[in-house]
């Protein structure tokens, strides 16, 4: 990873992600667990889908945002569970936490997974392969988890390095190798390529990231304007973006990416639902309340819109962020139906609940307790064991979702 005189260092990124996190802490807290298919989300028979899967589970087809009921047919045997996100949180926290220590470039993805900036770190710490292999050891060691770590001079090809090291995968690409690196793999791996890109450059004769490599930039431009040069960049394993650390909690979100991308708007609904139960628990955890809700979208082929509505008053319902976020999601679907990547929600302009705020209505105090009541089966007994009502009027939806005109 080293320069070379007279140039400026490449930079040391290390992309850090959690195999099958939920899972795994699941398997963690039940070690009769481990060595069976464990599925996170709810019950085999409820309306809902997978937000995680073992690697056993895997080997029977199951993966993440597939419907409960599909995945209890393709993995019969299968433990189920609800999950427990705010053990999820614990553990991610003290994760990350971890690479705190190696660098304050810190950027996280999502709960299981981060990038590192460790250029200035090198000194302190040893070259970055020593300090990604230092990560995994510590992760094993100190939290009973698994880490895969992409090592590389760019945060495209530290991610693709960790993903196709998985499980328990560690990858170093070289500096000035990547595009080297990028080309045998299939053009669906690269960032941006979803279904229907993958389909339109399919029926060019591209297979390979390095097909796409080689072909003349004035076709893709042509053809997908400044997305196609984007394409092309990053096929050269071209990627200058910057590696952005979290400054104190300005907001609490949640999103997650589909494996496939999702065009069924009442999946989607009911994945939003699950995020914001969880965002809306980790608000009342750290005794916030928050004015502003924002919905995330990523569209194909990969352009992410934001959506923003306010509160009157600070908020750490979860009905009341879902109505507004469900709002904000069929406004946006009216006019826009491309397929979806990926769904987020998070809550900003935040307070502390005990500040500014009238002396509690009625009303007011009866959700409090109801909250608080949910919360405490929910640490007990998973996410999943309480549903507001919207989840059965998002049942009924779907029930007659073939049968609507699209």
């Amino acid at each position: 990873m080293g320069g070379t005189s007279g140039v400026s260092a490449p930079r040391a990124i290390l992309h850090c992600d959690l195999d099958a996190f939920y899972a795994s802490v699941e398997q963690l807290d039940h070690p009769e667990w481990r060595g069976q298919p464990v599925i996170v989300g709810g019950r085999p028979n409820e309306r809902g889908v997978v937000a995680a899967a073992s690697y056993e589970a895997r080997v029977f087809g199951v993966h993440s945002a597939m419907p409960l009921r599909e995945a209890a047919r393709l993995a019969p045997q299968a433990i189920f569970v609800p999950g427990n996100h705010e053990r999820y949180g614990q553990l991610s926290d003290q994760v990350m936490a971890l690479f705190d220590e190696y660098t304050p470039l810190v950027e996280p993805i999502s709960l299981d997974e981060a990038f590192l900036d460790v250029t200035e770190s090198i000194a302190l710490f040893g070259e970055p392969e020593q300090i990604g292999r230092t990560l995994k050891a510590r992760v094993r060691a100190e939290l009973g988890l698994v880490l895969s770590v992409g090592v590389a001079a760019n945060k495209l090809c530290a991610k693709i390095g960790s993903e196709l090291g998985k499980p328990d995968g560690f990858i170093v690409v070289v500096a000035g190798e990547e595009a080297a690196f990028l080309a045998p793999l299939e053009v669906g791996r690269l960032w941006g390529v979803g279904e229907r890109t993958r389909e339109t450059l399919q029926g060019w004769g591209i297979r390979t990231i390095g097909d796409l490599a080689a072909l003349d930039v004035r076709r893709l431009e042509s053809h997908l304007g400044a997305f196609g040069r984007a394409l092309w960049e990053r096929a050269h394993g071209l990627d200058p973006d910057p590696v952005v650390p979290r400054e104190a909690a300005k907001s609490v979100g949640h999103e997650r990416t589909f494996d496939k991308d999702e065009d069924d708007d009442d999946r989607a609904e009911a994945t939003l639902l699950h995020l914001i139960e969880s965002v809306a628990s980790r608000l009342r955890a750290s005794r916030c309340r928050g004015r502003c809700v924002t919905l995330k979208l990523r569209l194909t082929p990969f352009e992410t819109l934001t959506r923003q509505r306010s509160f009157d008053e600070a908020t750490d319902d979860a009905r009341r962020i879902f109505d507004a976020a469900r709002a904000l999601f069929r406004d946006e679907r009216k006019t826009d139906r491309r397929t979806i990547r990926l769904i987020g929600v998070s809550v900003s302009a935040l307070e502390h609940a005990d500040l500014g705020r009238q002396l509690s209505l009625f009303d007011d105090d009866r959700r409090d307790r109801l909250n608080a009541a949910i919360d405490a089966v929910r640490a007990r007994h998973g996410d999943s064991a309480i549903e507001p009502a919207t989840t059965r009027d998002a049942d009924r939806r779907r029930r007659f979702s073939d049968h609507r005109p699209r």
